[in-house]
């Protein structure tokens, strides 16, 4: 089958490698239908050190059941399904409390564990927590496709910045970044009911659907400059919950500057950095919490499938290129180069 498997920064390559097969009997193989590249496998594309094994790569998957092991009893061959991007048990105590990426007994895909999910066939551990079946939907439904995908993380990621924040209706809400996670922010924030959303970010097509989606207001300027117009905006107060979706120092520093007293700063945006300050003139002072981390979309999704079938929301119009699985490597370039927001992968 193909895969995708980087060899350092820069170097991505789709090759022909050994088809995966049931090595559990909890394990499901997955045909891919659809999958996409994250702004989140751009960090090694930037910074992998060159290897002679490389790495395979993706996370996010929209697919068929071919196979499952002897104890799966929740997704036959045949169903549509989607994976979110760590797999899990679903039923321990940390997955009960809504935590499935942190689960004991899970994982995640692309590590020396378990294969990436950019590529045709895919081995699921754990499948019958790992594996959510679409009813009604089959692979020929092509129009949906790309918002179930999301749902296996960029969708839900965003949703659950908005759900840490704790957003209500009426309150004033900061996304930071434009990317698609950010993007999917302000949709969350919009569907829990925030009045005014206000987006930091530059890049005029992304903002465009930003405020499709309900930003109120798009504040473009970075540093000083993008915090005094949104406390401008605020009427110098600031807003009840930031949403973090870039995971750099410069994005956590504007966060808890444009944040209300009292408020919540939520990020999902992995950080590229290990320390950040909490002291007295950052968070302490002004008692602002500080939350997220990385999204248990196996918590949400259930919840998010009706509202894509329905149309209550379209997540899918994140994916402004498609390119088939061969091309992939242009994919990874053309999201580098801001050339592309998202890129959906076809198989």
């Amino acid at each position: 089958m193909k895969a995708t498997i980087m060899y350092g920064a820069g170097d991505v390559r789709v090759e022909e490698v050994a088809d995966p097969v049931i090595q559990h009997p909890t394990d499901a193989i997955v045909r891919t239908v659809r999958t996409c590249i994250c702004g989140s496998d751009l960090h090694p594309y930037h910074s992998m050190r060159p290897s002679s094994h490389g790495q395979s790569m993706g996370h996010e998957l929209l697919g068929v059941v071919e196979e499952t092991g002897p104890e799966v009893t929740t997704v036959k061959k045949g169903d549509l399904v989607i994976a979110p991007f760590a797999w899990s048990d679903n039923t321990c105590p940390t997955c009960r409390d809504g935590f499935q990426t942190a689960c004991p007994h899970g994982g995640f895909y692309a590590t020396r564990q378990t294969a990436g999910l950019q590529a045709e066939l895919s081995r699921i551990p754990l499948a019958d927590g790992s594996l959510v079946p679409v009813p009604g939907v089959t692979e020929d439904d092509t129009p949906v496709l790309p918002s179930l995908l999301t749902l296996s993380d960029v969708y839900l990621t965003g949703y659950h910045a908005a759900f840490m924040a704790r957003v209500r209706p009426g309150q004033t809400v900061t996304v930071v970044g434009d990317g698609a996670v950010g993007l999917s922010a302000v949709l969350a924030a919009k569907q829990l009911g925030a009045e005014t959303i206000i987006l930091m970010g530059r890049h005029r097509a992304r903002t465009d659907l930003g405020v499709e989606w309900g930003a109120t207001h798009v504040v473009p300027e970075r540093g000083d400059e993008g915090v005094q117009r949104v406390l401008a905006i605020t009427d110098g107060l600031g807003s009840h919950a930031v949403l973090e979706a870039v995971g750099h120092m410069p994005a956590y520093e504007q966060s808890y500057r444009v944040a209300r007293t009292g408020g919540v700063i939520s990020r999902v945006g992995v950080p590229q950095y290990e320390e950040a300050g909490v002291g007295f003139r950052s968070l302490f002072g002004r008692n602002l919490t500080l939350t997220g981390g990385p999204a248990p979309v196996r918590a949400y999704i259930e919840d998010a499938i009706p509202q894509v079938l329905e149309g209550t929301i379209e997540p899918g119009r994140v994916f402004d290129v498609t390119m088939p699985i061969d091309d992939v490597p242009a994919g990874y370039a053309a999201m580098d180069a801001r050339d592309a927001l998202k890129v959906l992968v076809t198989v």
